[in-house]
């Protein structure tokens, strides 16, 4: 890569800003100098690269029809969500998806999907606290051919079920995952948790004096399930563990029940020879962030889960998260974990979460004890992938304005569909995990999707180790630091 005096630039600027930033969680004295073998240049330019979704060739701001396209399906989603609202204000979503344009239009690059490489259909369904959730269908158009391989989709399908993340995540930024399975051969639910995305802000008690929720009733829930409610009024609010783990397992009834109007694509036939004794439903869950730590405790006790993909993070020991304990590893599960959270800070305020920087060089193991260690110790498949400078926001389509880098979004999609290929579908052996080079297919505008070779190696962090461990033709093979990192 050459460096541009505008790239350094706009890196060194990069750089201030996260400081700036970072100090409200960890304060270092400026008079003291860099740590001992600090490399300032690597540094900014892996900052530099946790931008590149924005600002590298292909990305958003260097494709020309990435703006037009997001003016567009802005206008187009935005009108759409509040003729929704206006069509049943008794169940109303006051959240940023509603209330901001542009917040849930996703990758406008990727308009036009539906009917030239998939079907879609907007769902609704109410959860055991009575707020409506919201939600979209996903599956392969009839009679389609799969992209990569050109095998015909013949259904029915395996299912899917994908649960946002906190802070206001919504379906739109997670269609990317959803159609890249979809056209695959997958019958895919993406909806949205109770106060998020379009779905209802508050319960229905049915009772006519409190009829949204008791303030005088006890809080609702189960602590060791994650499903304990920080009010009497459940669901609220909506930034809790509960409205996730919740939300997932009613979306899965929801999923398996008469009223999923594409019920009859799913493939309701027990796998024959499940990885798991008992867990012979065909059916995957995918999270991300609080989503991400609600299917890492819904797989440990709902046995209708074949296996669990985690978007930052899988969760095995409590992470912080208030209520939050152990879980009980049960499926094989992939985690798809990054380097940076929400904000992109220097390596020596590495020594926290990636979600809660503090003062601290950069520990190779920190994403393998979030929860790899603890699936492995419980002799289940598992694998950790660290794309190199990603971000907390990599596994969310968000316009311009937060931090992602170039290709985490892309490998997390090629893991995703090679591990369901294999743990779900059953069509694909579990070598392939292992390959060093992947083929992927990314919207490029104007219904065109463009071929790209993804290199393993060249994209993993080179600070966090990515690991496996997993049963290939009856033998365990583990690599538990793919390229070296230092675990």
């Amino acid at each position: 890569m050459t460096w541009s005096p505008r790239r350094v630039l706009l890196a060194a600027l990069c750089a201030l800003t996260v400081v700036a930033a970072g100090t409200t969680s960890a304060t270092a004295d400026p008079a003291d100098p860099a740590p001992p073998g600090y490399d300032a240049v690597a540094d900014l330019a892996a900052m530099r690269d946790a931008y590149g979704r924005i600002i590298d060739s292909g990305g958003q701001l260097q494709n020309p029809a990435y703006l037009p396209a997001l003016v567009k399906e802005s206008t187009v989603v935005t009108t759409a969500q509040l003729l929704q609202q206006v069509a049943d204000p008794t169940h109303l979503a006051v959240t940023p998806a509603v209330a901001v344009p542009g917040w849930n239009v996703g990758n406008p690059l990727r308009a036009g999907w539906a009917g030239t490489r998939g079907r879609m259909q907007q769902v609704s369904f109410t959860n055991r606290f009575g707020a409506l959730l919201r939600g979209t269908l996903y599956a392969p158009l009839p009679g389609a051919r799969d992209p990569y391989t050109g095998a015909r989709l013949t259904g029915p399908y395996p299912g899917v079920i994908i649960t946002p993340g906190s802070v206001g995540g919504s379906q739109g930024m997670y269609q990317w995952l959803a159609e890249d399975l979809a056209e695959r051969g997958y019958l895919v639910l993406l909806f949205d948790v109770q106060g998020e995305g379009t779905s209802e802000t508050l319960p229905h008690t049915g009772d006519p004096l409190f009829p949204f929720c008791n303030p005088f009733a006890p809080a609702d829930g189960d602590p060791a399930l994650g499903t304990n409610q920080m009010t009497p009024c459940p669901g609220v609010p909506f930034q809790q563990l509960a409205n996730f783990t919740t939300g997932t397992v009613d979306a899965i009834d929801f999923f398996l029940s008469d009223a999923n109007p594409w019920l009859g694509l799913w493939d309701s036939s027990p796998i024959p020879h499940p990885i798991t004794p008992g867990r012979t439903t065909r059916l995957a869950i995918i999270g991300h962030s609080m989503g991400a730590a609600a299917v890492s405790y819904v797989q440990g006790y709902d046995d209708r889960v074949a296996t669990v993909v985690a978007l930052d993070k899988l969760q095995q020991a409590p992470n912080g998260v208030a209520g939050s304990v152990a879980t009980t590893p049960v499926v094989p599960a992939l985690a798809l974990q990054a380097e940076y959270g929400f904000t992109v800070t220097p390596s020596f305020l590495s020594g926290g979460s990636s979600l809660v920087p503090a003062a601290g060089n950069p520990d190779p193991m920190r994403e393998r004890a979030s929860g790899f260690d603890g699936w492995r110790a419980h002799g289940l498949d598992t694998m950790l992938v660290v794309p190199h400078a990603s971000t907390h926001l990599d596994f969310t389509d968000i316009p311009l304005v937060l931090p992602a880098s170039r290709w985490g979004q892309a490998l997390s999609s090629v893991y995703t569909q090679t591990w369901l290929g294999h743990y779900l579908q059953g069509t694909t052996p579990a070598r392939a995990l292992l390959a060093a080079r992947f083929r992927y297919l990314e919207p490029v505008g104007h219904g065109r999707w463009k071929k790209v070779t993804l290199t393993r190696d060249a994209l993993l962090s080179t600070r966090y180790c990515s690991a496996y461990s997993l049963d290939i033709s009856g033998h365990v093979r583990e690599d538990l630091d793919i390229v070296d990192v230092g675990c």
